[in-house]
């Protein structure tokens, strides 16, 4: 077999190669990255997210070092999730609304989850591609992850990005989800207003009433409303408030409401904001909003226990051999698969 090296090109500077190979093998410091992020270095605060995002087991500790570090310099922002039907233009109205907020002195992060392959895994990340000017902006960080196989595409890992985010000064945080799956109630459970996009003429509006999204959003916007589409957008409009009528008064005592917007043409976007702040001024002030974070805390310990679970029993590798076998027998009739469940999880009792 060839030596790998002399694939190399020949006009490759080896002291480069080499540089990047110690760069590579470099540990990572937490005080380092944790001074760039409260420092607010935009480079700092992705090596963070990298990290956290990580399923490495030896990143594991050090993920929880730097979480522990941010944890004080936490909790100073408002948080919003997005959400919508894929073409519904997600990243076009996250866009407007960050650049409204930076006009405003705000500094915005989003958080942008991309559909993983189920083939591949992999993924596009192209929301910093369709948010042009918005990326460019001092004020503005955009982070594409990959959804991966967690719930929805959200999870931990964003909910802990979250946290980082805010350590680096960032006021308003938009969280965007996959738009289909369980997604909207992973994001639901970490954001303190949801707004939920919808489109004009799509033939969806009288389904979109039955569904339970209906019951999460703190808004409902229509996207698109412009040219052609102004009558048919403002038809929704009419048409949600008359469904929203019909659901009891939220816990936070506010009434949801229906407005219109393009995010293309840059029209009601500020009247969406006004919203949002109308929404947090109310739930201060009855104090639901500290309630509801006290809340999403306590069913994101909860959920972080579940997965942690999860993850020791699939990953032993007792576990792993002995479910291979159980597999086996199950597709052969010889046990059923509540007796299989039930032998695998008396053997991880027994294991260290």
């Amino acid at each position: 077999m060839k030596d790998q090296s002399s694939k190399i090109p020949s006009n490759t500077n080896k002291n480069v190669i080499d540089r990047f190979k110690k760069l590579q093998q470099k540990e990572v410091s937490i005080p380092n990255i944790f001074e760039g992020i409260v420092s607010q270095n935009t480079a700092a605060l992705s090596k963070g997210i990298t990290l956290v995002e990580s399923t490495q087991q030896k990143h594991s500790q050090k993920t929880q070092q730097l979480i522990e570090k941010c944890l004080p310099y936490a909790n100073n922002s408002i948080r919003i999730g997005v959400t919508g039907v894929p073409g519904v233009g997600k990243s076009t109205f996250i866009e407007a609304l960050g650049n409204l907020l930076i006009k405003k002195g705000k500094r915005v992060a989003v958080l942008a989850v991309d559909p993983s392959s189920t083939i591949s895994g992999g993924s596009i990340l192209g929301d910093k591609t369709r948010m042009e000017s918005l990326v460019r902006s001092t004020g503005a960080f955009i982070r594409p992850s990959p959804s991966g196989s967690s719930l929805g595409g959200v999870a931990q890992k964003t909910r802990e990005s979250i946290i980082l985010c805010e350590a680096a000064g960032y006021d308003v945080i938009i969280i965007e989800t996959v738009g289909v799956g369980q997604s909207e109630t992973a994001v639901h459970s970490m954001v303190d207003f949801f707004l939920l996009l919808k489109l004009a003429g799509a033939g969806d509006e009288l389904q979109g009433i039955k569904r339970g999204i209906i019951e999460m959003a703190d808004a409902i916007v229509i996207n698109k409303a412009d040219g052609d589409n102004l009558k048919r957008a403002r038809e929704a409009k009419n048409q949600f408030k008359k469904a929203l009528h019909l659901y009891p008064l939220a816990e936070s005592s506010w009434s949801p409401e229906v407005l219109t917007c393009s995010a293309l043409k840059n029209t009601g976007i500020d009247e969406i904001w006004e919203l949002i702040l109308r929404y947090l001024d109310i739930s201060t002030k009855n104090e639901y909003f500290e309630q509801n974070r006290i809340r999403q805390n306590k069913f994101w310990l909860l959920q972080t226990i579940e997965e942690e679970l999860k993850n020791s029993f699939y990953n032993h590798p007792e576990i792993k051999k002995s479910l291979s076998d159980q597999i086996k027998a199950v597709q052969q009739h010889k046990i059923t698969p509540f007796a299989a469940a039930t032998s695998l999880l008396n053997q991880h009792k027994t294991l260290k």
